[in-house]
């Protein structure tokens, strides 16, 4: 199995994820923590869109009794959206179909479409995926994709993806898993800080935007590595369901 990393969402390269690729995505504040977190508490399905416009087409395709629109621009929730933070939208999501857009995650979710299988992936639920690409992958190509934001680099999302990383390369046997020099430098960088995730998202960018706006309780949340056994996987390149 040979595994490599994308720094960031911009360097996606459609062509290159049709050959047989696995995509893993990560937006650890916060799509994809977001995203296993609904699933985790009882939501149908998570459809990701890249914009306010895109999420309410969608919306009008959904009884309006079983949809959950959710989404921000830039760190702003969207008017007549919901906040898309995984601890308050437990309240709202069980039975829902939620729509959602981000200004990064979920446009990542997209660019990362044509793959042959992409997963959704967070500290939440990393073991859980890489645990299932070991049950059910073998001599395959998997692409970590860290969403970034807004063309720049991400620590955070750069530590879940070592932490995954971590996780894949213990289920085998080292000689089975080829590390490209940007995968492998992941893994270095999360076994040195092992034990500091919720530092790690503290003191990242976004982390610290989060606390200016006053939720640190959900950096707090998102930084419990293996809490949830969700599996999101995008289905017809559309909509994420926790995959059986």
């Amino acid at each position: 199995m040979k595994v490599h990393l994308l720094w960031k969402k911009e360097e996606i390269d459609d062509l290159q994820m049709k050959e047989d690729k696995i995509a893993v995505v990560f937006d650890v504040l916060l799509a994809t923590s977001t995203i296993t977190t609904c699933l985790a508490y009882g939501a149908k399905q998570v459809t990701p869109v890249l914009n306010e416009k895109e999420a309410l087409k969608e919306a009008e395709a959904i009884e309006k009794d079983d949809v959950c629109l959710v989404g921000e621009r830039d760190g702003i929730t969207i008017k007549g959206f919901l906040d898309p933070v995984p601890l308050y939208l437990k309240n709202y999501i069980a039975g829902k179909k939620v729509v959602l857009s981000t200004t990064n995650g979920t446009v990542a979710i997209r660019k990362a479409a044509s793959a042959k299988k992409v997963y959704m992936a967070s500290l939440l639920n990393g073991e859980a995926v890489a645990r299932r690409l070991i049950e059910r992958y073998d001599n395959e190509s998997i692409v970590v994709v860290c969403s970034g934001s807004n063309n720049s680099f991400c620590i955070e999302d750069f530590y879940g993806a070592g932490y995954f990383i971590d996780q894949l390369v213990s289920g085998y046997s080292h000689e089975q898993v080829d590390l490209t020099d940007s995968a492998l430098a992941a893994k270095l960088f999360y076994e040195n800080l092992s034990d500091q995730a919720e530092n790690v998202l503290r003191q990242s960018h976004v982390g610290k935007l989060m606390a200016a706006y006053g939720v640190e309780n959900e950096v707090e949340f998102v930084s419990k590595k293996g809490l949830l056994s969700v599996v999101p996987r995008l289905f017809d390149g559309k909509t994420i369901i926790a995959e059986d």
